[in-house]
């Protein structure tokens, strides 16, 4: 009983938005079964202008997911990295701009049956001007909920909410949770009458460690009763910090929650390291943690080449999972590398084996 990994999108099987841009990632999927079986993803795809000789930052400015590079003066630039400009002013701008892509894959989830070529979900000039990244699906009842994180002017990089009645048309509901609050999941059913999410805040001091929250909701816009529920833990894969992975499937033994840890690798040239776990939650108090993936062994890390090597190194971010039509299996559907999408098949049997119950 094992892990079994596929790589399964990398940024050559799409084709840039226009032509001259150039995708650097194609990662961090939500995934959802469809009516017919199939299962669908939105992939987050970065991209970026390829001019050479100047410095630009795409913003959208109008329908049609229509671009402008921001122009920025290398005298207004504090410092920068691959990614993000850092000015002087002290804002920054992103020089990737992500949107998402649809692909289809075949009913077991592991093959691809068609690449969409086009975005089908973007920012928009009042929302996510500077991109969007990370979605998550869940169905409840008969209604897809989305939620994505948004790069916005002003309000920086918050969490939103999408909701569709056929998959195909979406009513953005706006931020759901501001600034610096990301990796937002919704629970596929409300509980004790409420919906529930995990999220994971985060301050600009450095008080605590950013961690696993939880907040209800009557409306799904509206959420409070916040509480920190899941922590990092000292000398382990997950020390630094963690965040929700794919939204809560539900078990006969509980909510069972695929999350990422980071840990800081001294060293390196890229530090952090980051990996992926499990904990179980109970079904009428998912405030109450039954077990959890132990602090020496991740459920997993990164192992293959297209996890350790890529637009960012040793990197899985689980974002999607599919239960298998065997109903013994997990599909996960993450990011390698910030660069692509690998799915893997895992047993049920193999992640309860793999955690320490409380």
């Amino acid at each position: 009983m094992s892990i079994e990994t596929k790589l399964l999108v990398k940024p050559e099987d799409l084709n840039p938005s226009f032509p001259n841009w150039s995708i650097k990632g194609v990662m961090n999927p939500a995934a959802i079964r469809l009516p017919d079986n199939k299962i669908a993803l939105f992939a987050r795809v970065a991209e970026r202008p390829t001019r050479k000789g100047r410095l630009f930052c795409p913003v959208i400015v109008g329908s049609d997911y229509k671009t402008m590079p921001e122009k920025i003066s290398k005298r207004d630039i504090a410092k920068q990295s691959r990614d993000v400009v850092y000015l002087k002013s002290g804002v920054c701008r992103l020089t990737v701009f992500s949107h998402f892509r649809k692909i289809i894959l075949n009913e077991d989830g592991v093959d691809v049956e068609h690449f969409g070529e086009r975005p089908v979900f973007t920012g928009t000039p009042t929302e996510g001007q500077y991109g969007v990244e990370d979605p998550r699906f869940v169905k409840i009842k008969r209604r897809y909920l989305m939620t994505y994180v948004t790069v916005s002017l002003h309000e920086g990089v918050s969490t939103s909410l999408a909701v569709s009645n056929d998959f195909i048309n979406w009513k953005r509901k706006g931020i759901i949770f501001r600034e610096q609050n990301k990796d937002v999941v919704i629970f596929p059913e409300k509980i004790k009458g409420k919906y529930v999410a995990l999220h994971r805040p985060e301050g600009f001091f450095k008080f605590s460690r950013p961690s696993i929250w939880i907040s209800y909701s009557p409306d799904l816009v509206y959420w409070g009763r916040e509480k920190s529920i899941i922590n990092p833990r000292s000398n382990s894969w997950d020390e630094d910090r963690i965040g929700s992975g794919a939204p809560p499937i539900k078990t006969k033994y509980g909510w069972l929650e695929i999350y990422h840890g980071v840990k800081n690798i001294k060293g390196k040239k890229f530090k952090k390291f980051y990996s992926a776990g499990a904990i179980l939650l109970d079904l009428k108090n998912p405030e109450k943690v039954l077990a959890r993936s132990p602090v020496n062994k991740p459920l997993f890390e990164p192992t293959h080449s297209f996890e350790k090597k890529g637009f960012i190194n040793n990197v899985v971010f689980p974002t999607g999972i599919v239960p298998d039509l065997n109903k013994k299996d997990l599909l996960i559907y993450s990011g390698g590398g910030d660069s692509v999408i690998t799915v893997k098949k895992i047993p049920l049997k193999y992640i309860f084996n793999n955690m320490e119950f409380y």
